[in-house]
């Protein structure tokens, strides 16, 4: 292990389509965690991993909180709130461009037992006054004990890197858990189906149901270096 190194476990949390999957795809620079305007979209709590010279994050992009209304809504809650005792740092993710509601309250209550720090991000201020963003702040400051508040956004890029860095100085010394040129602990085969699924709930919009799920036999890479599924 190198001298100073820290490592650790982020969890991204946060209601549906705030922008969970876009701020992962952005830091760790490429697309593994699939993007749709409906809600759920993330079933799997995908691992992308952030690694520099002296740290790597291991961010685990959970499916979205909200109120159960199914039982596959159940197990997808649970499953997120489950991550919270495995990691070293929460990131709660909300929509600039939404007020708070109920979905982001119901998350609240349930990080108020949380011992790790947790750290406000809110995405989307491309979209929004600079002046509604201090409104926001306002809205969400007394609602938990917050180790830091950072607007971003994801799309765009902005304070991604300063967030990024308040993390690297919040986790211990530990030890390089992943390779540096290793960007998520999915197969391949995973990575592609999820792909494939973003397109098809894309194109198909409400004709097939959400829980439509895409199983990949065979992955083949031709001389001219096309990858055919």
């Amino acid at each position: 292990m190198q001298n100073n190194f820290h490592s650790g476990f982020v969890a991204i949390l946060g209601r549906p389509n705030v922008g969970k999957s876009t701020f992962l795809n952005r830091v760790v620079g490429q697309k593994i965690a699939i993007m749709s305007d409906k809600a759920q979209t993330t079933r799997n709590k995908i691992q992308g991993i952030y690694t520099e010279d002296d740290a790597q994050i291991v961010f685990i992009d959970t499916p979205g909180i909200h109120k159960p209304h199914s039982r596959l809504g159940d197990f997808m809650v649970e499953s997120a709130l489950s991550t919270l005792n495995e990691v070293d740092a929460v990131l709660f993710m909300v929509n600039a461009t939404q007020k708070r509601g109920r979905g982001d309250d119901f998350i609240i209550e349930r990080l108020k037992n949380v011992k790790k720090p947790i750290y406000l991000v809110i995405n989307k201020i491309d979209q929004i006054h600079p002046d509604k963003l201090l409104q926001i702040m306002d809205d969400y400051r007394n609602t938990l004990d917050y180790a830091e508040v950072f607007p971003i956004s994801a799309l765009e890029g902005n304070n991604c890197p300063e967030l990024i860095e308040s993390l690297v100085n919040t986790l211990p010394e530990g030890p390089q858990y992943y390779p540096a040129d290793q960007i998520t602990d999915h197969p391949e085969r995973f990575i592609a189906g999820e792909l494939i699924r973003e397109k098809v709930l894309e194109l198909t919009r409400e004709e097939v149901p959400h829980s439509v799920a895409v199983v990949v036999d065979r992955i083949h890479r031709e001389d001219d270096e096309k990858v055919l599924v």
